[in-house]
């Protein structure tokens, strides 16, 4: 089956601050265009991860604008989460081989979220969780769309051809970047959207600078002395042993300086518990080293507090579909070191919000670069908030997907 997750309208008129009369004038004749569409989003969970927040916002404004939109999220067991997670770890090049009963665990769940599934005009299926629905639904004029969020690039062959054949029957599918598109995939029309943060949530919106000091001293941080910061699952492809061996390098240097791991324990991740617990270890170890979930209370709110607070942002992944977090720290004018890696790229260069790196010694040199030249770092901060604003904020992406839909509902290629 498939679980309904209540979502309100977000009103677009909230939105104005942040739209050029072009962009509006866009969006409203797209909401007239697609006015009682029936549209359904389909994905794996539906909070503690970059998708989950996406879906947020974008179902909230598509119901503002008059769509007939609904959110559904896969149910599943154990075994069915456990080989999802596997597959997303093969997608992103780890190699792996499932079993037979892996196979059939997956399958399961996804011919049981097919029964009964009633008709929409447009699916967007979100990720390897729920990609064989497509293949379970027999009939009905709708237009179904894959919308792959990791960087499947180079994936594990054994396990990508097991998926193929479940992703070749969708009408489009859509990737971050062109250079995520996989191997020997026939069938989907391909299209590339990149994912956006939205400026008024409660992680992204404006706070008074006090509630922000406040906020991070009660986990224990010290508002007062230099933060480096990372938020991110706890996954091996986020690299936190990275950046603690990084903060490591820069506090021999800068003895006050403190690192937060902050992330959000998922319902489909299961793998994220091994990596927390060996993580926690490392925190009773230095009391300058704090790991926090949304289990101890840090929600969007605290998120944001801390972020504001941040010194520098790190998200030292190793692959990645795009990283919102970097965004998020650039829209508050904090500069970020990110890995050179996946869609991290699209949002920073070197200079220009931060610094592209590729190992713990780069990582460590070039915060110590930001953290000694304060100045500079609030000017390529800002250049980087700059480049969010224009790219990178909620509104572009509504209109990237609606173009999509009403391009698919017409049948011809959608507008440029």
């Amino acid at each position: 089956m498939l679980n309904k997750i209540l979502t309100s309208p977000k009103r677009l008129e909230r939105y104005r601050p942040f739209l050029d009369d072009g962009l509006r004038q866009e969006l409203e004749a797209l909401g007239r265009a697609l006015r009682g569409v029936r549209l359904l989003h389909v994905n794996a969970t539906s909070y503690g991860g970059g998708v989950a927040e996406l879906l947020l916002a974008l179902v909230g404004l598509e119901l503002d604008l008059g769509l007939q939109v609904q959110w559904r999220t896969i149910s599943g067991d154990d075994a069915f989460f456990g080989v999802t997670k596997r597959i997303h770890n093969a997608l992103q090049g780890r190699p792996a081989v499932l079993s037979e009963d892996e196979q059939a665990a997956y399958l399961a769940a996804n011919r049981q979220a097919a029964a009964g599934l009633e008709h929409f005009d447009a699916i967007i299926v979100h990720d390897p969780q729920p990609a064989a629905l497509r293949s379970y639904v027999r009939g009905g004029p709708g237009r179904w769309v894959w919308r792959c969020h990791v960087d499947t690039s180079a994936p594990d062959e054994t396990v990508w051809a097991f998926l193929r054949p479940f992703v070749e029957p969708y009408d489009a599918a859509v990737f971050t970047m062109a250079q995520f598109v996989p191997p020997d995939l026939h069938g989907p029309r391909l299209h590339f959207i990149a994912p956006a943060i939205d400026p008024l949530s409660s992680k992204n919106r404006e706070l008074p600078e006090d509630l922000a000091r406040t906020v991070v001293a009660e986990f224990g941080v010290d508002p007062d002395r230099p933060l480096l910061l990372q938020v991110a699952r706890f996954d091996p492809w986020k690299d936190p042993k990275g950046a603690i061996a990084a903060y490591r390098l820069v506090k021999a240097d800068v003895p006050d300086v403190q690192l937060a791991l902050v992330g959000s324990m998922a319902g489909d991740d299961p793998e994220g518990w091994t990596v927390f617990r060996a993580l926690a270890h490392d925190d009773r170890a230095d009391d300058d080293l704090f790991i926090l979930t949304n289990l101890v209370g840090v929600g969007s709110l605290e998120v944001n507090c801390f972020q504001r607070r941040a010194s520098v942002v790190l998200q030292k992944s190793i692959r990645e579909g795009f990283g919102l977090a970097v965004s998020e720290a650039l829209w508050k004018g904090v500069p970020v070191v990110g890995g050179a890696t996946g869609g991290i790229p699209l949002q920073l260069q070197d200079g220009v919000g931060g610094f592209l790196v590729s190992t713990e010694e780069q990582a460590a040199q070039r915060i110590l670069y930001l953290l000694r030249h304060p100045q500079e770092a609030a000017e390529i901060a800002r250049a980087g908030r700059a480049v969010v604003q224009s790219h990178f904020l909620i509104p572009r992406l509504l209109r990237d997907e609606l173009l999509l839909i009403e391009g698919l509902l017409e049948g011809g290629q959608e507008r440029a």
